[in-house]
């Protein structure tokens, strides 16, 4: 019976006469060296009308005879070479997943229960190291604030709660351009308000409330956290793209892009609440959460923001923790003077424009690299 023969050196292949003779394949070219290859290992994938024979003693090499003749060649034999194949792909279908699995249980179990315990027992000057990569993306992707008065107001109140709090990390707060209600904390002690959450803010106390909050979490922890779990997902994809993609990777960047760090429910109870008890500590009132969150969430009359504000899609649950936030409130000072609240207000252009007037602004901004409207700066004569 007649065959192709590649030997895995060259692209042309041999014609061998094939038989099956003492239990393996045994096939020689005309004048050439005969081979033998054992059935125990060997190895067959059907194709078309084609067979296609391989064994571990010849790597490199694969055998091509026709379909109906490698069943006729092999008879019962043939049967059971075929079935043994299938057993290996089973078995490593069946590795593969329960690897799988693992991975999976690991990342979306494992990584969750450990993050805790990983964030605490991350060096400080490490998580620094990282803020600092961090600072840089976002600096990237968000444009600073340039009213220079009020981003002084910012950080100094970033740091009057930092002072009631127990951080190794220098708390430093700034309002950056960004089309969308939030705020983040990044590793190391940075804190970005975005100018659309100073414009929905109607009152020192809420934006006081939504800074305290962000303390909270790098006092916590909280932010290593959930850049633990942003690598345990990176961990996954390169399991299953494979880890030369490096899919893995770039899925902890982009998850370290911090606006997609995302809290626990647990987390954010406990920052709400830990947010609470700075603006007490520090004598300021801690009655600004409560109706901050309420309106982010829609309730009452204002629902403007009930869709808009990414505060409320990053930070679930925004009702309820509107009503606990309500039963730990005490009354203290305003978190800023009216001086202070007007520089604020003015650090990003947060005055009396209109969304479109806005977006129209950054567009230019970006676009041509022309000056903010002096009436979007705080004058500093």
């Amino acid at each position: 019976m007649k065959g192709r023969f590649y030997d895995g050196l060259s692209a042309r292949p041999s014609t061998v006469e094939v038989a099956w003779i003492d239990d393996g394949l045994r096939f020689a070219a005309e004048g050439g060296q005969a081979r033998f290859w054992p059935q125990v290992g060997l190895k067959v994938v059907r194709e078309g009308d084609q067979a296609r024979l391989s064994h571990p003693s010849d790597p490199d090499a694969r055998l091509v005879l026709a379909e109906a003749d490698w069943l006729a060649l092999g008879g019962a034999a043939a049967v059971a070479v075929e079935k043994r194949g299938r057993v290996r792909e089973f078995r490593l279908v069946a590795g593969l997943a329960a690897a799988g699995l693992s991975v999976t249980a690991f990342v979306f179990w494992g990584v969750p229960v450990f993050a805790g315990p990983l964030a605490r027992a991350t060096p400080i000057q490490m998580e620094k190291d990282m803020g600092r990569s961090f600072d840089a993306q976002m600096g990237a992707m968000f444009r600073r604030c340039e009213g220079e008065a009020g981003q002084g107001v910012l950080d100094e109140l970033g740091t009057r709660l930092s002072m009631q709090s127990d951080t190794p990390f220098d708390v430093r707060v700034r309002a950056v351009q960004a089309p969308f209600v939030n705020a983040f904390a990044l590793p190391g002690g940075s804190v970005l308000v975005t100018d659309d959450l100073i414009r929905e803010a109607e009152t020192p106390d809420e934006l006081a409330a939504v800074v305290a909050h962000e303390v909270a979490h790098i006092e916590k922890r909280h932010v290593m956290q959930a850049v633990w779990r942003s690598l345990g997902v990176g961990l996954l994809l390169d399991a299953v793209v494979g880890g030369g993609t490096g899919a893995g990777q770039q899925a902890v960047l982009l998850a370290g892009q911090a606006t997609d760090l995302r809290y626990g429910r647990e987390a954010e109870l406990e920052a709400d609440e830990r947010g609470q008890a700075l603006l007490t500590a520090a004598g300021m009132s801690s009655q600004g959460m409560a109706p901050f969150f309420a309106r982010m969430h829609g309730e009452g009359e204002d629902k403007r923001l009930a869709t808009a504000a990414e505060f409320v899609s990053t930070h679930p649950d925004s009702a309820r923790r509107a009503q606990r936030a309500r039963a730990y409130e005490k009354a203290g000072a305003p978190a800023l003077t009216s001086s202070e609240w007007a520089a604020v207000r003015a650090s990003c252009g947060a005055g009396s424009k209109d969304a479109v007037t806005r977006l129209k602004d950054r567009l230019r901004r970006r676009g041509d690299k022309t000056p903010v409207d002096q009436g979007d700066q705080v004058r500093q004569d």
